[in-house]
């Protein structure tokens, strides 16, 4: 089954919903980065957050980046996405072991630490929205949850899992984020709030065989709800050579000239997607005589 995601209202428009099975997007990203089970974790709730986040934006060109940035030994986390249902990311140190957590799990609230979780959606205004709050557990959905109801005012609930099996491929992944529009009544959040305590981990959903559309009739069971739309997800990284190429000449003409002096060809890697582009001097010297307009010197 490839990876989608569904959206769903309930509870007569009071609750909207979405949810993701996220495993080839995650699976790609541990192929790309060759993350150990902690990183690919950390990696997969970001990367699974941020395409249902993307899909959340109105404009076609509309781009969202999801980023923690922690004291722990990953030391960072940012993912990128669109409303199309693409999503690209990558942590900061991809090799990381520690001890499992106090429920026998994968540690990444250690490996993120305490700092911030940082939102961006740029659509298009002069200026792009930047929502920043303090991580709150570092696993990445309590603090999701924290920022819709602290930065955006909208009380939110969400659910993100990546199992990871014993040689490091990804297993299940997938999660959902449920949010409650201002009108809701009390029976409505009441009845939430309880079918949320009785919910079992995505992961666990997802191994017993569920599917995004499962995970939200579980969620709002008895809220009557409505299924709007599946969107295709997928890990797409949108590099090239010619974004490359503007990066190294963006660098100025004296940091080209360091690189040329030193004589040796050179090999830039994509961030995201990890895919290396190499350049020999003659095309550096090439990139920077373009860049000078054609004046050779």
């Amino acid at each position: 089954m490839s990876d989608y995601i569904v959206r769903a209202t309930a509870a007569d428009d009071a609750i909207r919903a979405f949810a993701i099975n996220s495993k080839d997007i995650v699976q790609t990203a541990r192929d790309n980065h060759n993350t150990s089970p902690i990183a690919t974790a950390a990696l997969g709730r970001m990367l699974s957050a941020g395409a249902m986040m993307g899909v959340m934006m109105k404009g076609e060109d509309d781009l969202l980046t999801l980023q923690v940035l922690g004291s722990g030994p990953i030391h960072g986390v940012t993912v990128t996405a669109n409303a199309r249902g693409e999503v690209k990311g990558f942590a900061n140190e991809t090799q990381i072991d520690l001890p499992p957590n106090a429920q026998g799990k994968l540690n990444v609230g250690g490996a993120v630490g305490v700092g911030i979780l940082r939102v961006i959606k740029d659509m298009g205004l002069k200026e792009p929205y930047v929502g920043t709050v303090p991580i709150q557990t570092g696993e990445i959905a309590e603090d999701l949850t924290y920022y819709f109801a602290s930065s955006e005012q909208v009380p939110s609930s969400v659910g993100l899992g990546v199992l990871v099996d014993v040689d490091g491929s990804v297993l299940q992944a997938g999660g959902f984020i449920i949010q409650l529009m201002p009108f809701a009544s009390d029976e409505v959040v009441e009845k939430l709030e309880n079918n949320i305590k009785e919910l079992d981990s995505v992961t666990n959903m997802l191994s017993a065989g569920m599917t995004p559309e499962n995970i939200l009739e579980t969620v709002l069971a008895g809220l009557d709800v409505k299924f709007l739309e599946t969107t295709d997800a997928k890990f797409v990284c949108d590099c090239s050579a010619e974004r490359v190429e503007r990066s190294l000449i963006a660098l100025g003409d004296e940091d080209v000239a360091d690189i040329i002096a030193d004589g040796k060809p050179i090999e830039i890697k994509c961030q995201f997607c990890n895919k290396a582009y190499e350049y020999t001097v003659e095309e550096l010297i090439e990139l920077r005589n373009k860049a000078r307009g054609g004046k050779r010197k």
